[in-house]
């Protein structure tokens, strides 16, 4: 484990106020995605646009969400982080609004795009001060803060679904887009970047760190950095896949509406997994986040990655029937979302905290690169009449970043931080020397 110094006294409540505040707005916005496949099926149902039509719009918004991040990471450098997630809160429900009233699809696009750029804003600048305010222990703040992404949806899940049933998914969208929006806007207002002495200096035992502060402009040229990137995109594809289909897959596979009993509650078996999937989506990212803090976020990688390979197989094989859909995608979700929080962690260990809000930006936005596959997948699910071939190769992709993690990412990253530690004694030479001309 890092052994720390003392940090100076931080705003009131502390470091760990302001990340309970970013997990709150993150679990404001976990439902543009995560409750997005709830109204797949009911918007088909109203206007017959077709499932890869309407799954255009997720991949939209996820776009938006991630690559655009960097951006907003600079403006959370140079404005702070209240004013950003202030704005994001006021697009996240404005987005909501609009698809309560979208009867085109030019305008689900439009609403798709506002969202993803609310959601990114909020999104980026929590998981970036959560690295900043915890440098000791990135990998569990940002789980942390992830988990409020990833499971922020569970409380919701069945209101939505009921009131999508009894009120219609247009009054659905616009009542859940305002409330979510307005508890972005409260919780905004208390949001601080730390400032020098109010956190602690990390000396690195258990998890390789850098020293060193590298910009996005150096980061970018550094190849251990797109190693990272192809990792996240593989692992993020079968998983965003996954969340924008599970409702059409549990169609599919004719158990949607068939009830399931697990541990006394019984509820129709899409509900009950989505229920369980956004719990075990949510606990997963603190919990490996914490792993990772003690045994090295490669090694951590490997095992979560490769029980996600083994996960997918065994929904393909046993998905048809009800109990096992649910228990089996709740450990695909469970093996999945842990990426949202290594990753970022990862970054930070390797390029340091000054500019880790973007740093953890750019990476974000190969969670865009990979949505670019989800319309893909129905189109092939229409072409072939089953689910094998998504599934099969989402499980390959996962099993190939689970040996990257091992052989390729590991001794690289070691590499890179030894040869900025080698560096690290001419660079204070050279600035102390600056100093005294």
């Amino acid at each position: 484990m890092p052994s720390v110094q003392t940090a100076s006294q931080g705003p009131i409540g502390g470091r760990w106020l302001q990340l309970v505040i970013g997990i709150v707005c993150m679990s404001m916005i976990a439902n543009l995605q995560y409750g997005w496949t709830l109204f797949v099926e009911p918007i088909n149902d109203k206007y017959h646009w077709g499932r890869p039509a309407i799954q255009v719009a997720f991949t939209i918004f996820v776009l938006t969400e991630t690559w655009l991040v960097p951006i907003e990471g600079w403006f959370v450098d140079k404005f702070g982080p209240r004013i950003v997630v202030f704005i994001g809160g006021i697009l996240c429900a404005a987005a909501w609004a609009m698809n309560s009233i979208a009867d085109t699809l030019t305008l689900l696009y439009v609403s798709a795009a506002i969202g993803g750029i609310g959601a990114g804003a909020v999104y980026g600048t929590c998981v970036g001060a959560a690295l900043k305010w915890f440098p000791d222990r990135r990998g569990l703040a940002a789980g942390l803060t992830a988990a409020g992404f990833g499971a922020g949806s569970a409380l919701t899940i069945v209101p939505i679904a009921s009131m999508i049933q009894n009120a219609g998914y247009q009054q659905t969208f616009l009542v859940f887009g305002l409330l979510q929006g307005g508890v972005v806007l409260l919780a905004a207002l208390l949001l601080k970047s730390p400032k020098e002495g109010q956190v602690p200096k990390v000396a690195s035992k258990g998890v390789t760190q850098s020293r060193r502060n590298y910009g996005p402009g150096e980061m970018a040229k550094a190849p251990v950095f797109w190693v990272m990137y192809l990792m996240f995109v593989l692992v993020a594809a079968g998983g965003l896949m996954a969340t924008a289909q599970l409702g059409s897959i549990a169609k599919d596979f004719k158990i949607a509406d068939v009830p399931v009993s697990l541990i006394g509650i019984t509820m129709p078996a899409l509900t009950f997994a989505l229920s369980i999937d956004r719990v075990l989506n949510g606990l997963t990212r603190p919990f490996f986040g914490w792993v990772s803090d003690n045994i090295g976020r490669e090694n951590t990688m490997f095992i979560a990655f490769g029980l996600e390979a083994v996960g997918v197989l065994a929904l393909a094989h046993f998905g048809s029937n009800p109990l096992a859909f649910v228990l089996l995608t709740g450990l695909v979700f469970f093996a999945w979302g842990e990426i949202y929080s290594l990753f970022p962690a990862t970054c930070g260990d390797t390029f340091g905290s000054k500019f880790a809000t973007t740093n953890a930006g750019m990476l974000y936005t190969a969670k865009g690169t990979a949505s670019l596959v989800v319309p893909f997948a129905s189109v092939a699910v229409a072409q072939f009449g089953n689910w094998d071939l998504v599934f099969t190769i989402t499980a390959a992709v996962n099993a190939i970043a689970a040996l990257m993690a091992l052989f390729v990412l590991k001794p690289m990253r070691s590499r890179f931080v030894a040869q900025a530690a080698a560096s690290a004694p001419e660079e204070v030479i050279k600035g102390r020397a600056e100093v005294a001309n």
